[in-house]
């Protein structure tokens, strides 16, 4: 038995976290203003034969798989959003599950840091994949779960302000975001990320 626990289409990749996956990524590069899907199911290895079902029904890119034992992710995205459907498609048909058999998201911690220090900057600069953050600016910290919904909470967050895409981490038991920028863009960016993952339709995930 197949459980998903993450299943999210992206419409629009925006560039940073298009430039983001790029960065991190072991597969095809994504390009921004591409369509991409998140899958994240359980046991881990079954993600390979998600993998299959998808390759083999339609003209889409795989950016990401990563397997361990106890979940495994999927990104894959193009141009075409109807190929990219039929991708999310033919996985749904293979567990015989519909979209909305997935988890909610549930946000675990979700922290805002005004005036972070240049010390601590120093810190989250060394272990970020993306943008930098500078003394002085604002940081925000996500946690959610299921892991895969981080991807989209940055998406939505990028489009809806002018922050900066630190880290973002889709896999594993816990997803995480964070941002930087001024506080004011902040503020906005936390309203839409908590609007798009309120937003997600699944079943009931309880702490």
């Amino acid at each position: 038995m197949i459980e998903i626990r993450t299943f999210t289409y992206i419409d629009i990749l925006q560039p940073q976290l298009a430039a983001f996956f790029a960065t991190v990524c072991q597969g095809y590069f994504p390009l921004e203003e591409q369509a991409a899907l998140l899958i994240e199911v359980a046991p881990g290895i079954a993600i390979n034969r998600i993998t299959d079902r998808a390759m083999k029904r339609a003209n889409v890119y795989p950016g990401m798989q990563i397997v361990e034992r106890a979940y495994g992710m999927l990104e894959l995205h193009a141009f075409d959003q109807g190929e990219l459907r039929a991708a999310g498609e033919a996985i749904l048909e293979h567990t015989n599950q519909s979209e909305t058999d997935r988890l909610a998201p549930r946000i675990v911690s979700s922290e805002i840091i005004t005036g972070v220090d240049g010390y601590q900057a120093m810190i989250l600069n060394r272990m970020r994949h993306g943008q930098f953050i500078l003394t002085g600016e604002t940081l925000y910290v996500l946690e959610v779960h299921p892991a895969g919904y981080a991807a989209i909470a940055a998406n939505e967050a990028e489009k809806a302000a002018s922050v900066n895409l630190l880290e973002m981490r889709a896999f594993g038991a816990f997803g995480r975001l964070y941002l930087g920028g001024k506080e004011s863009e902040i503020q906005e960016a936390v309203k839409a990320v908590e609007a798009s993952l309120a937003s997600i339709k699944g079943r009931e995930n309880i702490a």
